[in-house]
């Protein structure tokens, strides 16, 4: 009897321990689905990413959280068959907020078996909008680099050119003035052999 008060003691002391852990956790919504979908947990995380209460947002489908056109391309649907099937769904897009905003999400799916029977998916949602415009800005910021050093190469080569073509034309130049030279000076020769 002592036995089993203590483990009751521990299983509810281990339940509460890990309920304040997810409801304490700000940076990540962390919620449960039952197998069809439909929210039956939500933290303070949730609350601050997506905007909506507990009680707004329990009992009402996931898949409002994705974009109109992800709906109709039944994208919620196939992220919860994926994650059965595979054991996990990993994904970055972009999300809905309750005032219809949109962030970039990091999400992952994990199914949650009971005696090997489906009873639901833990989902867990972070709002990386800031870490994905960095990205881009930087994907930017390399795209204009590459141009400028194309850029470069391209003027470093055309002045290599430009100078290769002085000198040629230097060096013609000056077989042209040795040419008129030499023609100058056999044009006396030949005027001086014709006056004797």
């Amino acid at each position: 009897m002592a036995e089993n008060k203590r483990q009751q003691r521990d299983l509810f002391e281990s339940e509460r321990s890990f309920r304040l852990l997810v409801e304490g956790v700000a940076d990540y919504a962390l919620y449960m689905l039952d197998p069809t979908g439909l929210i039956t947990s939500w933290n303070v995380g949730g609350q601050r990413i997506k905007g909506y209460d507990p009680e707004e947002i329990l009992g009402q489908h996931f898949s409002r959280f994705y974009t109109e056109t992800d709906r109709a391309n039944g994208k919620p649907a196939r992220a919860l068959k994926i994650a059965e099937q595979q054991g996990r769904y990993e994904e970055e897009g972009w999300r809905v907020r309750k005032d219809g905003t949109f962030f970039w999400a990091s999400v992952i799916i994990d199914p949650i078996r009971e005696d090997g029977t489906l009873v639901g998916f833990a989902k867990i949602t972070r709002d990386i909008t800031e870490r994905h415009e960095a990205q881009l800005k930087l994907e930017q910021i390399q795209k204009h680099l590459a141009e400028s050093q194309k850029l470069d190469a391209l003027g470093q080569l055309t002045g290599g050119v430009a100078h290769d073509f002085n000198n040629l034309l230097m060096i013609v130049s000056g077989n042209i003035n040795t040419l008129k030279k030499g023609i100058g000076d056999n044009i006396r020769l030949q005027r001086a052999v014709t006056a004797i």
